[in-house]
């Protein structure tokens, strides 16, 4: 047995371990990516560097086995500093996208790729459940929303964007057709009270999801109805009564209390709100004067002030959204306001805190931290962005999408038919990553706040090699980790893959220029499972052929 130490810790370890294995046991996570067990160590990635005491340089944990008497440091400012410039190095000519554009055009951040890809496979009850995750009025807003998503969507750069609003709109119009509507589970009560002030999107949106983590909400308003703006501002030629009436009535199935005909400051205090509830939330529409002061609440000409991360006010234990903070009337940023404050107020009423770092605080876009144990979910998520495309890249896009040109809705009330929204969904694109949250790339690009323009390169090609009937591969992903060319070899397969190439042009590939179908007969599921970033991955984003 040999005597070393890591971090401080003394270990026992036999001869032959390596610096990672020995760190595990004693408890130090350290990242890799271009490693995985029972297979040989090819050191290429140099995210799992530490550092030798008595050393010049670091060297890989991985590949190296410890010796008598090492002290290694794998937690020092330079180590950090190291393998945040090898994530930056593997970002700097990286060619895909974390999320679509359309994605990151949404104010929700709603996952609109995969809403489109269920929505072309028939999975409509798929469909509802992934937009009401972010949209908590998708009916509504599919009518009166002017589609940011849409003005971001790539295939604009072709003929035009994919009717994202409409397809939203017809998903949301059949499940509300349904006996049984969807209706997401509630978490048991948490013994915690919300108060909503006002009726409009931000206030429903922020009852939803609020009520669905088990907390007890009710929403005062001074109208006789709910609705805010949607009810009062919008003409009802652009949203029918109806339609918003019917998603209301999903909101109050949950078990949500609404109090109308009540102003704040004139039927209830105040004060008194503030006595009978855990947490506020302001989603009270643009200020009126006076309002601030019955309220209050700090605010300026533009609205409520809050922080734009947690949309807390000055006031611990109040928030505030939509029209209320800002001048500009957008029902989707509203609604996106809403979901974005309940999570604040759940991290609040739950931890405390509103620090980003506290593990019971949940966030809009998953994201990750690199810890001693490993990697949780964290802040906002890192977003790898490939910027404008080049000559010829569009057409590797499109090879995968339909060739049709926009539909334009022929269904009852100006909505699609069931052939028309599935024909519009394959003309989506696929910008996503089809693996955004096991992807490592991502995963320690987010812990270590990594940069991808800190290094200036000229990006890879965007590439895709679709020949093989479950697996796509995307070259320009690659980490030339070499894992799943061991794991075709270990497979049996005849031909498998290999490395051709020269220096920085080194790439993974199928010998003699076969196509990866060829190459890949056996072991494609354990190549994509161990493929640490987006390069190979499931033509459908499941988890096996």
């Amino acid at each position: 047995m040999l005597k070393i130490t890591i971090d401080n810790r003394e270990a026992e370890v036999e001869a032959g371990t390596t610096i990672l294995d020995a760190a595990q046991k004693v408890g130090i996570s350290i990242p890799t990516m271009c490693f995985l067990r029972e297979h040989a160590a090819t050191t290429s990635c140099m995210v799992c560097v530490v550092k030798l005491a008595g050393a010049s340089g670091l060297v890989p944990a991985c590949g190296t086995v410890a010796r008598e008497g090492m002290r290694i440091e794998s937690e020092s400012e330079e180590v950090h500093a190291a393998r945040k410039a090898a994530l930056e190095l593997l970002l700097s000519d990286h060619a895909g996208d974390c999320a679509g554009p359309c994605q990151m055009g949404c104010p929700a951040h709603m996952d609109i790729p995969q809403m489109i890809r269920q929505i072309a496979a028939g999975d409509l009850k798929g469909a509802i459940v992934t937009i009401k995750q972010d949209i908590a009025l998708p009916a509504v807003l599919g009518r009166i929303c002017p589609a940011p998503c849409e003005k971001a969507c790539r295939r604009k750069q072709h003929d035009e964007a994919v009717s994202i609003c409409l397809l939203k709109r017809y998903a949301a119009d059949v499940d509300l057709q349904l006996p049984s509507p969807y209706l997401p589970k509630c978490e048991a009560g948490r013994g915690k009270r919300i108060a909503i002030i006002g009726a409009g999107p931000a206030g429903l949106a922020a009852a939803y999801y609020l009520q669905q983590d088990g907390f007890e909400c009710t929403i005062f308003d001074d109208h006789d109805e709910p609705g805010g703006m949607l009810r009062y501002g919008v003409p009802e030629a652009n949203l029918s009564r109806d339609v918003l009436t019917a998603e209301i009535a999903q909101i109050q199935r949950l078990g949500v209390a609404f109090r109308l005909g009540t102003r704040v400051g004139v039927t209830v205090s105040m004060d008194e709100i503030r006595r009978q509830f855990d947490a506020i939330f302001l989603g009270t529409g643009e200020l009126k004067p006076g309002d601030a002061e019955v309220l209050g609440i700090a605010a300026s000409p533009e609205g409520i002030r809050i922080d734009s991360q947690t949309n807390a006010t000055s006031v611990p234990g109040i928030f505030a959204g939509g029209d209320a903070t800002r001048k500009r009337r957008l029902a989707v940023r509203a609604v996106a306001d809403g979901k974005e404050a309940a999570e604040s107020i759940r991290c609040y009423l739950t931890s405390g805190s509103l620090k980003a770092e506290d593990p019971v605080c949940s966030v809009p876009v998953r994201a990750y931290q690199e810890t001693p144990h490993g990697v949780t979910t964290n802040s906002r998520a890192f977003i790898s962005r490939m910027g404008r495309l080049r000559d010829g890249e569009m057409e590797v896009f499109l090879r995968s999408a339909s060739a049709e040109s926009r539909h334009k809705p022929a269904g009852p009330d100006g909505g699609f038919t069931d052939d028309q929204a599935r024909a519009e969904a394959l003309r989506c694109l696929h910008c996503d990553c089809r693996k955004p949250d096991a992807c490592l790339l991502r995963q320690y690009a987010q812990a270590r706040d990594a940069r991808q323009a800190r290094y200036k390169a000229e990006r890879r090609r965007f590439v895709q090699q679709t020949q093989h009937p479950d697996v796509i591969y995307e070259p320009g992903k690659c980490i030339d980790c070499g894992i799943c060319i061991q794991i075709a070899a270990q497979a049996g397969e005849k031909l498998g893959l290999t490395f051709v190439g020269r220096g920085f042009d080194v790439r993974v590939a199928v010998p003699f220029n076969e196509t990866l179908a060829e190459g890949l007969k056996i072991a494609a599921a354990q190549c994509v499972q161990a493929c640490p970033t987006g390069a190979l991955a499931f033509k459908d984003g499941h988890a096996g052929p």
